[in-house]
């Protein structure tokens, strides 16, 4: 059989007689599926590992992406690939690496990895750069034929006099009052007069915002010394993890910023990790200021950008004219070529734990990536995981410390409420105690700033009968529904069912049906009653939920357009306003008391992180923090921002019961609409586990999860622990394969779990 000339195939393509294909390329297909199919590599094709290319698949024509060359012969027969998708690699020898340590490490398909690596804008190829039309002046015309112009065609001789006033090299058609001034201009096109061409426009996300260049800030001695040593490992090519504890306020941006200018000097490409969208904006804002003069350099990736936003900033890191990449947990993936400088803001946040499949943990792989590359990684938090202080004390993560604030601020004074001893005054519905409400009233005398942080969005927490104990819950959901002020409607918070509210109880028909607890938007309600004159505005992800909406807030609230700014998590941390002088939590026991190993360790980081955010301008700052649990650990050690006594204190604890980060917990979930079935299918596979797996792992009994039903599934679920994570994952996965429960039962593995629910 002749390799040019091989025989024709049902679906058009050829078959090439496998021994005599000398290369072949393993291509992962994509599509929901892990199938990974050998293709013949044509001769004058040049493959390569990672490259995207068009396939065959039975009467279709697909796409992949190469995870190997393999060479010939085979002993079956192969179709060739279709068409190279671009001549370079699309995913880089190290990010394909690190793609497969982590299906591995977390038992997750590869092609799972692959979608996060190579987002969906860029693999469906439907997000081709936009372009415009650009018009350019190619001579000027002379008095005479101006005059001539003017005298036929007015609209003509009114672009012509606009171009040549116009200091630029040429104008967009848009400028020139769009569509309307197509013809005119292509009549002057074919005088010679000024050339019509397209031009490709980058999405910006940051729109038409501007940033007025920066300048670096003077270092104290703790940001200096911080700044040389990571410097020094950057020289060195010493890709050790940096462990940068600092207190708010230490300044450790203008650390990152001035690190990154030095590798960027360079020709090295640096990679910015922070916990949420909500940091974002601000983080992207500071790093455009700082590198203005250099367009184009600094490219933000999240999926809350638009796909040709997200296919033009992608493509813009990956040709290598963005040097830095600025995003969450999924911008770890970002192609930054040369990389040098990698760092993880906030590292210690849960939000770099990915919560579905593939559920891999940001900060971990970004350690990782940075060993693969030789690249320096430096971790920032002024409330380190116990997972990094344990690393540091270990002698794995090199420790910097900066225990003052930025120009020698003082940390705000924080005070703890006891709310069971707190009158119960129906004005401000137990709420808002007497020293917080006085507190900001003073705030509000003096023109300076508020945050109140309340971690639990809508109305209130439950519509509960008091005559016969009834409780509306979701109806695909073991969760009470929450009641939402705005649209007068009861919402799950878990898989967002809505409901009527009823006008009497549903089981006995009483009336007196009641709301219970309190959310963001009840708060809203109490302090526009208390402080009618007041500038108070709502962040939570209700609020949030329209694009840019969370920017144009904070914009707000940094211009002093904004007196109090009312919210839940995602406004405790990273977030530096001078105005701000007070935080106020209105009730910090809401994280305790949760089936969690690391509630405690939550807690306090909250509580820290928030504290943090007051004080940071000229005026000192205050922080009242409401519990009904004031001895709580947490608590206490938050009051005092004593982050090395809390991980001191709990530490102890973890290690006596074998707890993270002394050991590995995964956590085993069976889901299904049939309750017996999941039960069945959890029963039974523990039964197989209990075989298997090595005496040093240890198995929880199978039980009702927490949540015991979502999304219209019920849910079981075991706890294990090991000294190892291979442990679990190899014996584990390996029996979910077996077990082949079927469509009707869908079985997860979480690899050192954060979520227990």
């Amino acid at each position: 059989m002749s390799m040019s000339a091989p025989p024709p195939t049902a679906d058009g393509g050829h078959l090439f007689d496998a021994p005599s294909v000398l290369l072949a390329a393993r291509v992962l297909v994509d599509g929901l599926n892990d199938m990974i199919l050998d293709y013949a590599v044509p001769p004058g094709m040049h493959v390569q590992r990672g490259c995207r290319v068009e396939v065959p698949l039975r009467s279709r024509q697909t796409t992949g992406t190469v995870l190997a060359l393999v060479d010939g012969p085979h002993d079956y027969t192969l179709k060739p690939l279709l068409r190279l998708i671009g001549e370079e690699p699309v995913v880089s020898p190290v990010l394909m690496d690190l793609a497969e340590w982590a299906a591995s490490y977390y038992a997750a398909p590869v092609e799972q990895m692959l979608r996060c690596i190579v987002p969906e804008p860029v693999r469906s190829e439907r997000h081709d750069e936009k372009t415009k039309k650009f018009v350019r002046l190619l001579r000027r015309p002379t008095d005479d034929e101006l005059n001539k112009i003017n005298a036929r065609a007015p609209r003509r001789a009114a672009i012509l006099r606009y171009l040549m006033e116009s200091q630029g090299e040429g104008e967009y058609l848009s400028s020139l009052g769009g569509t309307p001034a197509l013809a005119p201009c292509r009549a002057l096109a074919e005088q010679g007069l000024l050339s019509l061409e397209e031009r490709a426009v980058h999405r910006d996300p940051a729109g038409e915002e501007t940033f007025a260049p920066s300048v670096p800030l003077q270092l104290n001695d703790d940001q200096q010394r911080a700044l040389d040593i990571i410097l020094h490992a950057y020289h060195n090519g010493d890709s050790k993890p940096i462990l940068l504890q600092g207190v708010t306020g230490s300044g450790k941006t203008e650390v990152y910023l001035q690190a990154a200018a030095q590798v960027m000097a360079q020709g090295k490409g640096v990679l910015i990790l922070v916990p949420e969208i909500s940091l974002t904006p601000q983080t992207m804002a500071r790093f455009k200021s700082r590198f203005a003069e250099q367009p184009g350099a600094v490219a933000i990736l999240h999926s809350a950008m638009s796909d040709g936003e997200r296919f033009d900033e992608w493509h813009s890191i990956h040709r290598g004219r963005a040097r830095i990449a600025i995003g969450p947990r999924s911008a770890l993936f970002a192609p930054v070529s040369n990389l040098g400088l990698i760092i993880v803001d906030e590292e210690h946040d849960a939000s770099y734990k990915q919560e579905n499949s593939p559920r891999y943990h940001g900060r971990d792989l970004a350690v990782l990536r940075a060993r693969m590359e030789g690249a320096t990684i430096v971790l920032g938090s002024a409330t380190p995981s116990l997972e990094s202080i344990l690393n540091a004390r270990r002698g794995k993560y090199r420790l910097v410390r900066m225990d003052k604030r930025a120009d020698n601020r003082r940390l705000p004074l924080t005070r703890v409420l006891d709310m069971r001893s707190e009158p119960k005054d129906k004005r401000y519905l137990g709420i808002l105690s007497e020293r917080l409400r006085c507190a900001l009233e003073e705030r509000l005398h003096k023109g300076e700033q508020a945050i109140l942080l309340l971690n639990r969005r809508g109305f209130a927490r439950a519509l509960q009968c008091p005559d016969c104990g009834y409780v509306v819950v979701c109806e695909h959901c073991a969760l009470p529904l929450t009641y939402h002020l705005p649209e007068n409607r009861l919402v799950c918070h878990i898989c967002g069912y809505r409901a009527v509210v009823p006008a009497c109880c549903p089981e006995c028909g009483s009336k007196n049906i009641l709301l219970e607890g309190y959310g963001t938007q009840k708060v809203e309600t109490v302090l526009t009653r208390c402080f009618p004159e007041a500038r108070i505005r709502r962040v939570d992800a209700d609020v949030t939920i329209r694009k840019n909406a969370l920017r144009d807030i904070l914009a707000d609230f940094r211009a002093h357009r904004i007196d109090i700014l009312l919210g839940t998590q995602m406004i405790s941390k990273g977030l530096d306003f001078p105005g701000v002088t007070l935080v106020g939590v209105l009730n910090a026991d809401l994280g305790l008391c949760v089936p969690d190993p690391r509630a405690a360790e939550r807690t306090f980081q909250l509580l820290t992180q928030v504290a943090g955010r007051a004080g940071r301008g000229e005026v000192d700052g205050e922080v009242i923090i409401q519990t009904y649990s004031p001895q709580a650990a947490a608590i206490q050690f938050a009051r005092r921002h004593d982050t090395d006594g809390f991980a001191d204190n709990e530490l102890g604890l973890r290690e006596k019961f074998a707890f993270p980060p002394f050991s590995h917990l995964a956590v085993l979930t069976v889901r299904s609409e049939q309750e017996d079935m999941a039960s069945f299918a959890l029963a039974t596979l523990h039964k197989r586990l209990l075989a298997v797996l090595p005496p040093e792992v240890e198995m929880s009994d199978p039980l009702p999860a927490p949540l015991s039903k979502a999304y219209g599934q019920f849910r079981y679920q075991c706890v294990l622990k090991a000294p190892r994570a291979r442990l679990l994952a190899d014996a584990v996965s390996a029996e979910i394969t077996r077990l082949s429960p079927g469509d009707s039962v869908i079985v997860t593995l979480d690899i050192d779990a954060y979520n227990f629910m």
